[in-house]
């Protein structure tokens, strides 16, 4: 099966085109395209997945399926990526599979020890999940501020890691390899899947306004 991927929950602007085995499996990526620029979501991505897909030899009408991180993450990046997988999917008639961006870094790590998986939250704090040694997630996602996550022996990977500890590991972002994995037992399986619903995990900054109050004339 053909995938596209792609993420914008971090600063990484990623797109990649990926060749799944749908035996084994097997996640084998065919181009990749990624530019760390916080301010250029909406402005690289789509440039980047059609930039992948030409070096892979790939048209866009090939594809089998999507495959999206849906953060945690800032809302003005995350819907960039998310509003353009599923308005790719429904152009092309496929479904869209959504990842957790850090099931997507945890996937990318690998497994045999226990993870903490953190990226960058702003104001802050971190977005943060939690993975025994088989991959599993067992706590999270979730964002809090540094001091108040106990990494308890856990090998801490991601962007924001070097907040938590100074031993943190790479990747410290969602990769084409990662989010492809962290899909592939959905995709495999050809069931519905799940909406792609943002995980924000906080209000936004912006806030609707209130009722005006009323002003009280005052007699001289």
């Amino acid at each position: 099966m053909l995938l596209l991927a792609l993420d914008t929950s971090t600063p990484a602007v990623t797109a990649g085109l990926v060749a799944l085995d749908e035996t084994s499996g097997a996640v084998d990526v065919l181009a990749e395209r990624v530019t760390i620029n916080p301010r250029a979501h909406g402005e690289l991505l789509t440039p980047h997945l059609k930039d992948a897909a030409s070096t892979a030899g790939v048209a866009l009408s090939d594809l089998d399926a999507v495959v999206c991180g849906i953060g945690p993450g800032p809302f003005t990046g995350l819907r960039a990526g998310m509003v353009t997988a599923a308005s790719l999917a429904h152009a092309l008639d496929i479904p869209a599979y959504p990842v957790c961006s850090l099931d997507a870094i945890a996937a990318e790590a690998g497994t045999g020890t226990p993870l903490l998986v953190a990226t960058d939250a702003r104001r802050r704090e971190v977005y943060w999940a939690r993975y025994a040694a088989d991959g599993t997630r067992e706590a999270g996602p979730a964002v809090s501020p540094p001091a108040d996550i106990d990494i308890g022996g856990a090998r801490v990977v991601g962007q924001a890691g070097a907040m938590l500890t100074d031993t943190a590991n790479e990747p410290s972002y969602p990769t084409t390899n990662g989010l492809a994995r962290a899909a592939a037992s959905s995709v495999m399986a050809r069931g519905e899947p799940e909406p792609l619903t943002p995980l924000y995990l906080r209000r936004p900054d912006a806030a609707e306004p209130g009722e005006r109050k009323r002003v009280t004339e005052v007699s001289r």
